[in-house]
């Protein structure tokens, strides 16, 4: 086997390292440990999340084609056979985890507007409840 020619000496593999582990897990520390958040910057990493997502599946089709032209079959059979597909699943789980935190700042507006609604028409907060 020729480690010269093998994915893993490549850029576009330590890319996707600090793609798919370093950034989005050092974007969900900083959500856990800040004590205190601004809705915008909590929307910013969500979208974040599933930019960093589409950047690793972009990266990963990249590295099957160069897996399949390389000479060694590690790399052929990590990148480019069935165990590839385990590959795709921490982008997958990195942009469903983007949506959820969207959905979520989404949801807290459409409350709080709902909120600010039913007083300017002078209603109960309990008429918005489902």
């Amino acid at each position: 086997m020729q480690h010269a020619n093998s994915i893993f000496l490549e850029a576009r593999f330590w890319f996707l390292m600090l793609g798919s582990v370093v950034l989005p897990f050092g974007i969900y520390a900083m959500l856990m440990l800040k004590r205190a958040i601004s809705r915008r910057t909590v929307l910013l990493l969500g979208f974040a999340l599933i930019a960093i997502a589409g950047f690793d599946v972009y990266v990963l089709q990249k590295l099957s084609q160069a897996a399949a032209r390389s000479p060694s079959r590690f790399d052929d059979a990590l990148f480019a056979g069935e165990v590839s597909v385990a590959l795709y699943l921490l982008p997958a789980l990195f942009a469903g985890l983007g949506i959820n935190i969207i959905a979520h700042v989404l949801n807290n507006h459409l409350d709080a507007a709902e909120r600010r609604f039913a007083r300017q028409q002078g209603q109960d907060d309990e008429d918005l409840a489902p």
